[in-house]
């Protein structure tokens, strides 16, 4: 299967270049399947009704969100019943939405998406490891699930990459996002997971992870907030990861960083160089 994925969408110019370059990448890439995080696509602070739709007539087929999942108060009214929109998984029993979605290909494969929310320097919530045990009991890859792509919403390096590894050979894919910027660390593990620290942003890089600069460099500066964070609307980068699959096993074949746009140095799969399975 070929699989992208594309980091946190922020604001008015990461939704932008979602719409503007995620069709042509079905297209020229063979998309099997598309997958976005969308927790600041609502003016860098959560995502509303309108704006998963917006992404769906794109091309994007599951969106998932993070510790801003629930900044505008509208998703109440509707994630229990769009199953293309997931939050973490640890969130405690009784939180509105669903944490895993199993999707259907129009070519009849089954791909698993599943989030996790990180824990350091996060908010507590419950355990992400025990968690992700227990929802990926049931489903083995290359029997219940053609893929399983695994999504950890965190801070901290270090916990993203431990979960990686901790689910080395059991999932497709493993990426992380909230930090906003990507990293150089596309790989496939010793199991045949492919890996990526951080996807990065669709968003406006002259900025402050995607904000206009003077509010944020105002409170490092004077540490008095002195207004709202606003995002920047300037030209924007779309960065996400694409992984193939192997069709009998589901682990990945190969992995690719995908950079298009705005201020950041290109990336792409054409070129076929990035890492392999070992």
């Amino acid at each position: 299967m070929k699989l992208l994925f594309v980091g946190d969408v922020v604001g008015r110019s990461g939704r932008k270049v979602v719409r503007e370059h995620v069709p042509a990448l079905r297209e020229e890439l063979g998309l099997d399947f598309v997958i976005a995080n969308g927790e600041n696509a609502a003016g860098g602070f959560g995502i509303t009704r309108d704006i998963c739709n917006e992404f769906f007539d794109a091309g994007v087929n599951a969106i998932t969100t993070g510790n801003h999942a629930w900044d505008r108060k509208e998703i109440l009214t509707f994630i229990d019943n769009e199953d293309r929109l997931l939050r973490p998984c640890n969130y405690p029993a009784g939180a509105p939405g669903r944490g895993v979605g199993l999707y259907e290909t129009p070519e009849d494969r089954r791909v698993v998406v599943v989030q996790v929310m990180g824990r350091v320097f996060m908010d507590p919530l419950d355990d992400p490891f025990a968690r992700i045990d227990e929802e990926l009991a049931p489903i083995q890859l290359g029997r219940e699930a053609d893929a399983i792509v695994v999504d950890v919403h965190g801070e901290a390096t270090s916990e993203k990459n431990a979960m990686g590894h901790y689910v080395d050979g059991r999932v497709s894919m493993v990426v992380g996002t909230h930090s906003h910027v990507p990293t150089a660390d596309a790989r496939i593990l010793a199991g045949g997971t492919a890996y990526q620290t951080d996807l990065g942003m669709c968003g406006d890089y002259d900025s402050v992870i995607g904000m206009e600069k003077e509010e944020p460099i105002n409170r490092f500066v004077n540490k008095i907030p002195g207004g709202r964070f606003t995002p920047a609307l300037g030209s924007a980068t779309l960065c996400g990861v694409y992984v193939e699959t192997d069709d009998s096993s589901g682990l990945a074949a190969s992995i690719a960083p995908i950079r298009i746009g705005g201020h950041l140095m290109s990336a792409g799969p054409g070129s076929r160089d990035g890492p392999r399975r070992p």
